[in-house]
């Protein structure tokens, strides 16, 4: 805890508390009268009738019995939750819900799974559970956690993905478009009549997004498959004659691997094929009940404030899709937090699974914290802040095992009541991995509609999609987004060919002061187009993108696709398999600004365009640039027809005129240490050294 100069008012829960007790000591006193409370309804309950008693001493620091700052301890153990802890402004007073120090409080929404049967299925051991609750129709789960690992559904195929055969009614070769369609034909042996068919989904890849579709149909003479939502853009994989990948999620003949499980929801049983050594005695099996966990919801008129967690450990919610009928488990898709997650028949979002909601949930709150806790195993984003959120404080925390991203934020954007708009939010030093294991589009932090945040030092990899994302106004609109700052995060690992058109940080929009800078991004690989570790997509303006160490992608390093006015300075650029830079569309302003880069390549372009007559729109000079393979690097590479461009020739096109050709000097660039040597020839051009020491989360004692 923060040092206060008053004193601090002490609380305790426990699971196996009471919330008639009056929350006091840490423990049940051994009459049993008395001890900690249980929830933390309960504790909120107990500081209101507090803090509604008369003054008792004339302090400013007093809140009727409540003196100074409140503390929750909360013991270690699990407390069940099967709906969503709610704090409304009303109901809240400033409070921190600390761990009790070495102890470990869980909010748990999943339930523990006994009694199986342990049987045979194709020759191995297989575990059934009899579960009357989803015979009944008033359960049903798709996520499974064995001993702290989440385990997968069974799939086909089992690596790799199936491609569609023809899709009726689409003319190739076939833009992304929006028309959208409901069936295609599958190739020969890919889909059959599955036991329960229709709880069978179509996972299809395509663009930048994941659609997903439950077989509402399949005629065997055709091979016809029919989808019970339309897909969101045409069912191709790229522009072009290349219809999309999809896999089958939830297949019944598809369970043959230990790990996996299969719920069969008419019958009421789960079925799990164990791994080698495990047994139903020392296995903790979990499905979750919850779809949320914690919600803070407060009013414009009235939004919550100084509401903290610290220690907590958040664990196993579920997830749904928006369309889904109405049954007991999906009550909370009627809820005013999830509403924009209703896309009506569409099966994917537009993108980044941006409509997705987080299983703890803020809305108009204010000042509110979660410091260093756990967040895992959830079927959507970990934490969300919506409409009305200033000052909120997401530091030191693990987030990881999620259906959707890490942490999203969403504000009101410029045509919407300036009461919802959200910012000058802190998101640090978190660890952000193993996300988009549903919502495969997702990102580990998306900030949408909001200025003023910062999003430093947080270590994110392992998805399928961009690692930041920020902005979101298409083209040049107006745009609440502005002054966030993205600086010394470490981000790797991404895409992992799964979709396309993403960035390790990804800007859209015009969003004056903001910047991206002191980042370490690498390992970003693409399906078919488009993996940048840095990417200004359209209408992104007036970004700063500075002092970025960026290596090791299958696209190119720096992608804009068109903007105004972007500032690219002082970074380090390393071998894009395509280029090392790319600008799609030049329009007549300028586009973006090269200055003082080290851009290193390996056989493949510097620039990817030639850019024509655009040396007043793109401009570019004092960097420095190297090709591992070649004594002179291309410069530029045209389109057909257009010559390779060394620098001599890209000189006289009027670029670069005080750039040099040399090797930057790297302290050990095959062990990616692109540290620069004393004699560094990108020094004497002015390069300023990065200073990365730094770059990702910090020993607590060293965060802002």
């Amino acid at each position: 805890m923060q040092p206060y100069p008053w004193d601090v008012t002490e609380f305790y829960m426990a699971p196996t508390g009471r919330d008639d007790w009056s929350g006091r000591l840490p423990e049940a006193n051994a009459a049993g009268s008395d001890g900690p409370l249980a929830t933390i309804p309960g504790a909120l309950r107990r500081l209101r009738g507090l803090s509604e008693r008369p003054m008792q001493l004339a302090t400013p620091h007093v809140i009727g019995g409540v003196r100074g700052p409140v503390v929750v301890w909360m013991r270690g153990g699990r407390y069940a939750v099967s709906e969503p802890v709610t704090i409304t402004a009303a109901e809240a007073l400033p409070v921190t819900f600390a761990a009790f120090p070495g102890e470990t409080p869980v909010l748990d929404g999943g339930v523990c799974i006994r009694d199986w049967q342990v049987g045979t299925h194709r020759d191995q051991a297989v575990w059934t559970a009899d579960l009357p609750e989803v015979r009944a129709g008033r359960w049903d789960f798709r996520q499974l956690v064995v001993n702290g690992t989440p385990r997968p559904r069974s799939r086909w195929p089992k690596r790799g993905l199936l491609r569609m055969a023809a899709v009726p009614d689409l003319r190739l070769p076939a833009s992304w478009g929006n028309d959208g369609q409901t069936q295609f034909v599958a190739a020969e042996g890919d889909v059959r009549a599955f036991h329960n068919l229709t709880d069978v989904e179509v996972v299809y890849l395509h663009f930048w997004i994941e659609e997903r579709s439950p077989i509402q149909a399949f005629d065997p003479a055709t091979r016809l498959v029919t989808m019970a939502r339309r897909s969101r853009t045409n069912l191709v994989g790229c522009s072009g004659s290349q219809l999309a990948d999809y896999y089958l999620d939830n297949v019944f003949e598809a369970l043959s691997e230990p790990g996996e499980w299969y719920l069969d929801r008419a019958a009421g049983r789960l079925h799990y094929l164990p791994l080698p050594g495990e047994t139903p005695s020392d296995c903790e099996v979990v499905a979750p009940r919850a779809l949320q966990l914690l919600r803070l919801v407060g009013t414009a008129q009235r939004p919550i404030e100084q509401v903290r967690f610290r220690g907590v450990t958040f664990q196993h919610t579920d997830w749904r899709h928006p369309g889904e009928e109405p049954r007991a488990s999906l009550d909370l898709l009627s809820n005013p937090s999830v509403a924009s997650f209703n896309r009506g028949n569409d099966a994917a979002s537009a993108q980044a699974a941006a409509d997705v909601p987080g299983a703890i949930h803020l809305e108009y709150a204010r000042h509110c914290a979660f410091e260093d806790c756990t967040v895992r195993h959830l079927g959507w984003y970990g934490i969300d802040l919506a409409n009305g959120c200033h000052g909120i404080r997401v530091v030191g925390c693990d987030l990881a095992d999620l259906g959707a991203g890490g942490i999203k934020i969403n504000g009101t954007a410029s045509a919407e009541p300036e009461a919802g708009r959200t910012g000058w939010n802190r998101i640090t030093d978190n660890h952000i991995h193993r996300a988009g294991r549903v919502f495969h589009s997702a990102v580990g932090v998306l900030s949408m509609n909001a200025a003023g945040n910062v999003i430093a030092h947080n270590h994110i990899h392992d998805l399928y999609y961009s690692g930041i994302s920020c902005g979101w106004v298409w083209g040049y609109g107006p745009s609440t987004s502005h002054d966030n700052l993205i600086e010394k995060n470490h981000i790797h690992d991404l895409g992992q060919g799964l979709l396309s058109d993403m960035g390790g940080v990804y800007l859209l929009g015009v969003q004056p002061g903001t910047v991206v800078r002191g980042n370490v991004i690498h390992d970003v690989t693409k399906a078919h187009y488009g993996a940048w570790a840095l990417y200004t997509d359209e209408g992104s303006s007036h970004i700063i993108l500075e002092n970025n160490l960026c290596y090791r992608t299958n696209g190119h390093i720096f992608h804009q696709h068109y903007g105004r006015e972007n500032t690219v300075r002082n970074n380090i650029f390393i071998q894009g398999a395509e280029a090392v830079t790319a600008c799609s569309r030049i329009e007549p302003h300028v586009s973006v600004v090269f200055f003082r880069n080290i851009m290193v390549s390996a056989g493949t372009p510097i620039f990817a365009n030639d850019y024509g007559a655009g040396a007043r729109r793109i401009l570019s000079d004092g960097n420095l640039f190297w090709d591992t393979t070649r004594a002179q690097p291309v410069l530029s590479r045209g389109g057909a027809g257009r010559p390779e461009a060394d620098l001599a020739a890209w000189q006289a096109r009027g670029f670069d005129l005080h750039s040099r050709l040399a090797d930057p000097g790297f302290v050990d660039p095959a062990k990616d240490d692109f540290r620069l040597r004393p004699d560094s020839p990108a020094l004497a051009l002015g390069f300023e050294t990065l200073g990365l020491h730094d770059v990702g989360p910090r020993p607590p004692e060293q965060r802002d």
